[in-house]
């Protein structure tokens, strides 16, 4: 073996018997050749010969010249035994058949695994503090509305609204009314031989049934004007009704909007008057109503506090006119009654329940007016007043320097009260210290 080759031998090969130069026959010349000239070697001095040295086998053994070239081996194709292993071919059962489908659907399955759930998955980079606050500032939040007289969230629609006023009946053949519950503000005074009535005012809420519709006082224009918003009224005293002339004020009388107004069956006249917003909305847009120009007051969230006047009752004329309200921790609002009773919105049945409940000192006094004796109030001015909210009660100050100018409540340090968000309810009296309350 050499080099990583096997020289081939043939059988009766021999290996050549090593000689050394000395027993070589001397070199025929080639035929066709010319006799080289010899020169005689000349005479050398003789040299002992060399110990000799070991024989090496050598690395590669040189091949004799062959004088007749070795037959090479004979081969026979078998054809038969060919065949005969053709017929032998291996061929597999059903069951091997199967058994091997089932190996490679487990082989391929823990395959599967491996890719989806055993290999490692590809790093990520963690999102830095600073990153993820530039990504939400780049998305930008979703817009909210809220409605200006109450500041409940409200939709786009709702907020542009304008702000209504509905003058509602306080009498007991006109209880219960329909729409105080959704009303935004309440102002309640006196119309009349003692019995009380409602200015009520609206822009997110809508209902569509309110009632009974009664007449307005110049006093409830003055609490009205500031809100920028048409007033629904049955008639109404004459000063008032030139008042409203005169003071431009946005007018949606029923004596000349019939069509705005309804009469129900169920009771019998005045006090069965009723309107809605579909009726009333229309109206605005025919009068061109389409938008309130206000200042309002300041909302806030609920705040929890530690309650120092749960049960409040307010004079305001007799047993059957002058409310008393529960605070309820749950809601964080005021259980509203008169005359004994829940006062309950006709058409659910839901007792009325403000967030904010205000009593504010007004000077009155019984006037002969053109066109009989009437009450009336002193609106612009300053007195004293109590803020009830969060289960607590707060002294305040009420002002208002004009007939058109803004009620302003503000507190000991005449700082504006922020109240709390919906429905707010203005209960006048006559002197503050009557109003009594208890933790």
């Amino acid at each position: 073996m050499t080099d990583g080759f096997q020289r081939i031998r043939p059988q009766n090969y021999r290996p050549p018997t090593r000689q050394t130069p000395s027993q070589l026959p001397p070199r025929q010349p080639s035929a066709g050749f010319a006799q080289p000239m010899i020169q005689p070697t000349p005479t050398l001095p003789e040299v002992p010969a060399p110990e000799p040295i070991p024989a090496v086998a050598p690395v590669i053994a040189p091949l004799p010249e062959p004088t007749k070239s070795a037959p090479l081996p004979h081969f026979e194709l078998d054809l038969d035994g060919l065949q005969e292993k053709k017929k032998r071919r291996f061929k597999p059962s059903k069951k091997q058949v199967i058994v091997s489908f089932v190996i490679l659907l487990v082989i391929g399955g823990f395959a599967a695994g491996w890719f989806f759930f055993l290999r490692e998955k590809p790093k990520t980079t963690p999102v830095t503090a600073k990153e993820e606050a530039e990504q939400v500032q780049e998305q930008p939040e979703e817009e909210k509305f809220y409605s200006v007289l109450t500041g409940v969230e409200t939709d786009k629609q709702s907020a542009a609204r304008p702000v209504t006023a509905i003058m509602i009946e306080n009498s007991p053949d006109a209880r219960p009314q329909s729409g105080l519950l959704e009303a935004g503000v309440v102002y309640e005074a006196i119309a009349e031989g003692g019995i009380t009535r409602f200015l009520t005012l609206f822009q997110d809420a809508a209902p569509d049934y309110i009632g009974p519709v009664r007449s307005v006082r110049p006093y409830f224009l003055d609490w009205a004007w500031p809100f920028d918003g048409g007033i629904a009224h049955v008639g109404g005293s004459r000063d008032a009704l030139e008042a409203i002339q005169s003071l431009n004020i946005k007018d949606l009388d029923q004596f000349t909007n019939d069509e705005a107004y309804w009469r129900i069956e169920e009771r019998f006249a005045p006090h069965n008057v009723y309107t809605s917003f579909e009726k009333l909305d229309a109206l605005n847009k025919q009068k061109g109503y389409t938008s309130s120009t206000l200042t309002t007051w300041a909302r806030k969230q609920d705040v929890a506090q530690t309650i120092t006047a749960r049960s409040i009752d307010i004079p305001i004329s007799g047993f059957l006119y002058n409310p008393n309200y529960e605070y309820d921790k749950a809601t964080n609002s005021y259980l509203r009654s008169q005359g004994g009773e829940p006062h309950r919105d006709e058409k659910s049945g839901d007792q009325l329940s403000p967030k904010v409940v205000i009593t504010m000192a007004v000077p009155s006094s019984i006037v002969n007016a053109n066109d009989g004796v009437r009450y009336e109030y002193s609106t612009s001015g300053s007195g004293e007043a109590l803020v009830f909210q969060d289960g607590i009660v707060s002294e305040a100050t009420w002002s208002k320097a004009s007939r058109k100018d803004q009620v302003v409540f503000t507190d000991k340090n005449g700082l504006p009260f922020v109240f709390n968000k919906g429905q707010t309810w203005i209960s006048v009296v006559s002197e503050i210290s009557d109003v009594e309350y208890t933790p």
